[in-house]
């Protein structure tokens, strides 16, 4: 069969997608190099959700043909193709594609209507039929490299990734001082309003949105169960459901649990906004037993216990 052979296994499918919403025209805001980027940024994240890696399918181009957006996928590994069948067929890429796109976009939805193609074969047809999907696109070999506009994009976004980093780690070293700037924390957000309060250990404490020290006491301290913590926030944070955990824990293996930690709480901070506040991490905290967490991040801890 097709996966026996030596040769790598290659395919190709291209993705139909139209906006459901009279006001969002994808291929316009596409075409608008403004927006561009952030429509390209949706697209990469939730292909890296539905394969589990960010390499798992690669974009060659992207077609903007009234009212769709085509974009031409090369798979390089059947078993990556597989995945992203699943993913597809579940509805769970296009709703991380959905939740992508108005993060991306900073819209309230974006409603999508999908379609999948390989050649003349229309794969919506048969997607229950894995293997017949896989043999479809296996015979369609990509016809095209990838696009220099495409390429162009991918290093924006490296670079943009990149930039965020240099910044955390820059905010880690100079952003104690009260008067700093440091994102995705925004200067009104260190409080919410100071009568809302939340019960610990019999104390009441001030509900706060979380803070850089927040952040990072979570990331050095959680250790292990940064994921247990991450499928309790889930439950009240669509951009933390489960694909999205395993694709951190994979991305961010080799940096180890504090990066794949700081990630995932990184994830929570940026999809709630003033939401993401400190009674909601305590929460999280204590369904998984992580009461001495708790008390560090509510200062309940004398600074010798913190080490």
């Amino acid at each position: 069969r097709m996966a026996g052979s030596s040769a790598p296994w290659i395919g190709s499918a291209y993705l139909f997608l139209q906006s459901t919403c009279k006001t969002v025209a994808l291929p316009s805001l596409y075409e608008s190099s403004q927006q561009k980027p952030s429509i390209f940024k949706a697209l990469k994240l939730a292909l890296a959700d539905s394969t589990g890696s960010l390499n798992g399918v690669d974009m060659l181009k992207v077609h903007c043909s009234h009212p769709h957006l085509i974009i031409q996928l090369k798979f390089c590994k059947q078993e990556n193709c597989r995945r992203f069948l699943r993913s597809y067929r579940e509805g769970a890429l296009q709703e991380s594609l959905q939740n992508h796109l108005q993060l991306s976009l900073a819209m309230s939805k974006v409603p999508l209507e999908m379609e999948l193609k390989a050649g003349s074969e229309h794969l919506d047809n048969m997607l229950k039929d894995e293997d017949r999907c896989l043999e479809c696109i296996y015979k369609e070999k990509p016809d095209r490299l990838r696009d220099e506009e495409i390429t162009e994009l991918e290093e924006c976004l490296k670079s943009l990734v990149l930039h965020q980093n240099i910044n955390k780690n820059m905010a880690a070293k100079d952003c104690m001082s009260p008067n700093s700037q440091c994102p995705p924390y925004s200067s009104q957000s260190s409080s919410l309003s100071p009568d809302v309060t939340f019960t610990f250990q019999e104390q009441q404490f001030a509900n706060r949105t979380l803070t850089l020290e927040d952040h990072q006491k979570f990331a050095k301290l959680v250790s292990k169960k940064w994921k247990q913590v991450g499928r309790s926030l889930q439950k009240n944070c669509r951009a933390l459901r489960d694909p999205v955990i395993d694709n951190l824990a994979l991305e961010y293996d080799r940096e180890g649990l504090y990066e794949q930690a700081y990630q995932l709480l990184l994830r929570f901070i940026q999809s709630e906004g003033k939401k993401a506040t400190i009674a909601r991490l305590i929460a999280a905290l204590e369904e998984n037993g992580l009461t001495s967490l708790s008390e560090e991040l509510l200062g309940l801890h004398s600074n010798e216990d913190s080490s």
